[in-house]
């Protein structure tokens, strides 16, 4: 498992202070904030002096970038954290982990495929699925399918609706 994730990029200068404006690539803005040191993906620590969010965005004030020229310079990057950094209630899993995963039937052990991709809906999470023969299914990210996600051995478990791989 990656110990960096990326977390989000940083889009543009915010004021003249040396603020910047971080596109969240996580569940919102708001778990950005959360962060007191984040990385470049060199390792690098970016140590946050202040955060807030506005709008949808993340807007943070980075140890020594005090001018809109040294802002400037660092926008484009993207910002990780350290999986370390983070508790994670039980049942919930970071989406670097879950892609890769090969998805197979609680009851009859069919195989259907590999996650390649997790899309937010608002309700609900969806994961899309592609077969051996590069079909692709969708499914929905709900206890009534989801039965078990074993990270070790990269199988998730399902119980697919009525219809789903038909």
């Amino acid at each position: 498992m990656e110990q960096y994730l990326e977390i989000g990029k940083i889009v543009s200068v915010f004021g003249l202070k040396g603020e910047v404006k971080v596109q969240p690539w996580c569940d919102s803005p708001q778990f950005l904030c959360e962060f007191d040191t984040l990385y470049y993906k060199s390792g690098t620590p970016v140590i946050i002096e202040k955060s807030r969010v506005s709008k949808n965005i993340a807007i943070l004030k980075i140890k020594d970038i005090d001018t809109v020229g040294q802002a400037q310079a660092i926008r484009n990057r993207v910002l990780y954290m350290n999986r370390d950094d983070v508790e994670l209630e039980k049942g919930c899993y970071f989406i670097q982990d879950l892609v890769g995963l090969t998805v197979t039937d609680a009851d009859t052990k069919q195989t259907y495929g590999k996650i390649i991709e997790v899309s937010k809906t608002g309700a609900n999470d969806v994961y899309h699925i592609k077969s051996d023969d590069g079909k692709m299914y969708y499914i929905p990210a709900i206890p009534q399918v989801i039965i078990n996600i074993d990270l070790d051995s990269g199988v998730m478990t399902i119980k697919p609706l009525d219809g789903l791989f038909d």
